[in-house]
């Protein structure tokens, strides 16, 4: 096939997003695929239109040009009227696919997805709308609710509604605020007192307008994928300071992650059929990544859905995989392949 591989973009994520799509994009290469990368919003100045998707084709070379826009990522995107990279729909729409490594605002929350729909450009992961309800956690937690899926007690509030005091809400320290937006963890902060509590609250303004403050839910972390209505083996979270936040995230070495999750049978069960309860909640489709907590009594709770969680080659859904016995290039055209299903029907 001929693919685009899509990544960067203007979000927090950004420098995450340009790994997971350079991962993706020799991992397509290697099975055959003629794949390239491109930078949502930087673009491809320049485009050989005879042969857009060359046989041969230098994957670090297109990432190191990605970067060379991040310095002036913000300035850039101020100054210009459209999102569009130059020459990125056209190249998207001559491709037979566009595989999406995009994470975070204008990629995972459904507006790259819907502007695809309208041009009949086909891509991977979940449609629009659920991409939409699933980065908005304030409307992912009235899903869960509504359909039974265990979640943290919380509200959300705007910089005109705030929630002064966690007691206001129903809620004791500890408690988490967090953007009700953001993703890798950025903005997002567990705090024990009030004094930490108004600062958290300033520092998260600075990221979004909407805000999530959330009973904090102490025990153990877990996170399960579900690929085409199957949830995946379960990976065990264990960062070896503090939380799993943006650093412990990707600091190569902070984190011990686990996979199969040293849980009971009937442990992983319950929480697989939880997240397969998320999974419909949200009406997803093609593939997801659903975050859990698990106190000492045993009770789970699931924090929330990542509709294009990372894909690098050592990311969760790739350690899941393997668990399965699938290899990451292998797992990359199973995505597409579950993805694809939606143009059948």
């Amino acid at each position: 096939m001929n693919i685009v591989v899509l990544a960067g973009g203007t979000s927090t994520e950004r420098m995450i997003s340009i790994v997971s799509g350079t991962g993706i994009c020799h991992a397509l290469r290697k099975k055959g695929h003629r794949a390239i990368l491109i930078d949502i919003f930087g673009g491809v100045p320049c485009v050989d239109w005879d042969d857009p998707f060359p046989e041969e084709y230098d994957v670090e070379a297109a990432a190191s040009f990605m970067h060379t826009f991040d310095k002036d990522i913000k300035e850039t995107a101020a100054a210009r009227k459209s999102f569009w990279g130059e020459n990125v729909l056209a190249l998207c729409e001559k491709a037979d696919f566009v595989f999406l490594g995009l994470h975070g605002m204008n990629g995972e929350d459904g507006r790259v997805q819907a502007s695809f729909d309208l041009m009949g450009i086909r891509y991977s992961g979940a449609g629009y709308l659920s991409s939409g309800m699933a980065m908005d956690k304030t409307i992912t937690k009235d899903m869960f609710r509504n359909h039974g899926v265990p979640t943290p007690p919380g509200v959300s509030f705007t910089k005109d509604t705030v929630v002064k005091k966690p007691e206001e809400a129903g809620l004791h320290f500890p408690v988490v605020v967090k953007t009700c937006c953001g993703g890798s963890s950025v903005g997002v902060y567990i705090v024990h007192d009030q004094q930490a509590y108004e600062r958290a609250v300033q520092q998260a303004f600075l990221y979004e307008d909407e805000l999530v403050l959330e009973q904090y839910i102490k025990g153990d972390e877990y996170t399960v994928a579900v690929v085409d209505g199957t949830a995946y083996p379960i990976v065990q979270i264990k960062p070896k300071q503090g939380f799993y936040d943006y650093h412990n995230k990707y600091e190569p070495g902070s984190t011990e992650e686990i996979c199969p999750a040293p849980l009971s049978e009937e442990d992983t069960k319950r929480m697989q059929e939880i997240a397969l309860d998320a999974w419909r909640a949200l009406s997803l489709d093609a593939y997801a990544r659903f975050d859990f907590m698990m106190d000492a009594e045993g009770n789970m709770f699931c924090l929330e859905a990542n509709t294009l969680p990372g894909m690098t080659p050592t990311s969760l859904i790739p350690q899941e995989a393997q668990a399965l016995g699938i290899d990451y290039p292998s797992l990359c055209e199973e995505l597409i392949r579950v993805s694809l299903k939606r143009y059948e029907e």
